[in-house]
């Protein structure tokens, strides 16, 4: 205990020392935190990631810390002054309970890991603006501590981001309800981002944001150019390492993997148009033994390619001819964005959000869609030969534009005073501790 209570105070003695010493932190460039919690699937942390990259190329150029939840993210190239703290894993189970991914801890003590790792950074890094993705409080509340300590701390504006649709409304309202999420909303944050255009789909209507909650709400556009971050160099040792055996490239990809075998397999046993090739790109997530399986039946089919995991990804839907996928908000953002041909076959569990999402872009023209129920290789091959693409061009329907907006929101949020510490000392906000 001797031991630990010395070293206990050295590192705090290091924090106070480091911290008085004038000039030794400089408040300039600005300092920008973004988390992600990344318990099923990449989309989280590819969201922030594209994020990033659009606040990097501001001036003045920002200092970027990205906390995400998935080991995942140091396989990515990362913008100029933006580096990366990688939180041990989660995996979310089909009934929605949490368990550490690769830890052999309780979910109580890894849940501590994580959120004392978060605190101590940002209590460090102190960030001019936290923007935060989806979960007020982060996964299991990990963010409380944190959200507490940038509130007592009075320098950092903290902003919700929230992709177009979470689920069906009466399922989100209810959740929220139970999570506090209103409250801790009222309590925290400055400003919330809807990464979306409520011509598709408009949370504030559909879930029906209290008053105060809508007035600090924003519709940035879809977040439609992702990143591709490669050289000339890194791009043609991919495709040398693919060995493509056609031109004309078909691509599937499944997100994360976690629950996307059918369509992979489906995919994989459709017979591909003539003069083509496909890419199956599986996810980092998929179980062990169903990649397996799948690359037993890929062998059997020269013109296909299965990937497990990789970080450039664009650059396969970039050369894609057309893109099958289960409906995931960035995967369908780059698509619409590159103007592809799009087959959506959305997930409809644990959430209704592809689907909700899929069929109001159908509805719209933007892309086809395959109920899950409807998944067979005979239809994935009769939409793969089908005609040229008869539909709107995604650009001139919808706001795609959400990136590039976003670093004149970030200055006009911390040009503005705080409403959550205005708020705080009016005494308004006390009730929801």
């Amino acid at each position: 205990m001797q031991d630990l209570t010395h070293h206990s105070c050295a590192a705090n003695d290091l924090k106070e020392a480091f911290a008085a010493q004038p000039g030794t932190v400089s408040r300039h460039p600005r300092r920008l935190a973004l988390y992600s919690h990344d318990t099923m699937g990449l989309g989280h942390m590819r969201r922030n990631l594209a994020i990033a990259e659009a606040l990097a190329a501001s001036k003045p150029q920002p200092t970027i810390l990205m906390i995400a939840g998935s080991r995942e993210i140091g396989a990515f190239d990362l913008p100029a002054c933006t580096d990366t703290l990688a939180l041990p894993g989660l995996y979310k189970e089909a009934n929605g309970a949490y368990r550490p991914r690769c830890l052999d801890v309780s979910p109580g003590e890894l849940r501590a890991i994580r959120a004392s790792i978060i605190c101590a950074a940002l209590e460090i890094f102190a960030p001019d603006a936290l923007i935060v993705d989806k979960v007020p409080t982060g996964v299991t509340g990990e963010l409380c501590s944190s959200l507490d300590l940038l509130r007592q701390k009075g320098r950092t504006r903290c902003v919700l981001g929230l992709r177009d649709v979470i689920d069906e409304p009466a399922v989100m309202q209810r959740e929220w309800t139970l999570e506090g999420n209103y409250d801790a909303i009222r309590r925290y944050y400055d400003a919330v981002w809807v990464y979306g255009d409520p011509a598709i789909y408009d949370p504030v209507r559909a879930y029906g944001f209290p008053q105060d909650i809508t007035s600090i709400t924003c519709h940035t556009g879809y977040l439609g150019s992702m990143r591709c971050g490669s050289g000339e160099e890194v791009e043609e040792e991919f495709w040398r390492n693919l060995g493509l055996p056609a031109d004309r490239l078909l691509v599937c990809t499944v997100g994360g993997g976690q629950d996307g075998a059918r369509l992979a397999e489906a995919f994989i046993q459709t017979d591909l148009p003539p003069e083509s090739c496909g890419v199956v790109i599986t996810g980092p997530f998929m179980p062990v033994e169903t990649k397996r399986r799948l690359h037993l039946l890929a062998m059997a089919k020269p013109q296909l390619r299965l990937v497990s995991f990789t970080a450039r990804s664009t650059l396969l839907l970039q050369r894609a001819e057309r893109i099958v996928t289960m409906g995931g908000y960035n995967t369908i953002c780059e698509a619409l964005s590159l103007g592809k041909r799009l087959l959506v076959v959305p997930r409809t569990s644990p959430r209704l959000e592809q689907l909700l999402r899929a069929e109001r872009m159908r509805d719209l023209g933007l892309l086809d869609m395959l109920h899950p129920g409807e998944l067979t290789p005979e239809a994935l091959g009769r939409w793969l030969c089908s005609g040229e693409n008869s539909h709107l061009r995604a650009k001139e329907k919808i706001n795609l534009d959400g990136l590039r907006r976003l670093p004149e929101l970030l200055d006009k949020l911390l040009a503005s005073p705080s409403k959550v510490l205005a708020e705080c000392a009016s005494g308004r906000l006390e009730h929801a501790k």
